[in-house]
């Protein structure tokens, strides 16, 4: 499995979905979008991968998004697109990029249908809740083993 995840380490979500991936055996390449930023492209791309509109993607809490008027109805996609390349923040995380597809993976277990193999062992979220189990999902369902 060859996966990309757009990663913020100071998100929780974000670092839950990473020790998922990393859990299936496999090393994802890693894009901290807090530092490299956004091209129009990229973004328009993985927005449209999956399935979400600018606004479906806009992180609010704990960002300049309402300060900045993006989340008034008037707010058009063009204007959040254009803050979300400004202000990198702005876009939720993580995304998530397999073969299987695209997805902004919040929660954490979003991720589980884009992996092409699930880990034989239990992953643990960081508060010690289960974010997998094998003996409790149906790899048939996720395409595993």
């Amino acid at each position: 499995m060859s996966a990309v995840i757009f990663h913020n380490p100071d998100c929780g979500t974000s670092r839950n979905v990473l020790a998922l991936l990393e859990a299936t055996g496999h090393a994802p390449q890693v894009i901290p979008y807090l530092e490299t930023g956004w091209t129009r492209p990229l973004l328009l791309t993985l927005l449209a991968a999956a399935d979400l509109t600018p606004r479906e993607a806009l992180r609010v809490s704990r960002s300049p998004a309402e300060e900045l008027g993006l989340t008034a109805e008037g707010a058009s996609d063009d204007e959040i697109l254009d803050a979300m390349l400004t202000h990198p923040i702005l876009v939720n995380r993580p995304f998530v990029a397999t073969a299987r597809g695209v997805a902004l993976c919040r929660p954490s277990e979003a991720v589980i249908p884009l992996l092409d193999a699930v880990p034989t062992e239990r992953v643990l979220k960081e508060d010690g809740t289960i974010l997998y189990d094998p003996a409790l999902h149906d790899p048939a369902g996720t395409g595993g083993a």
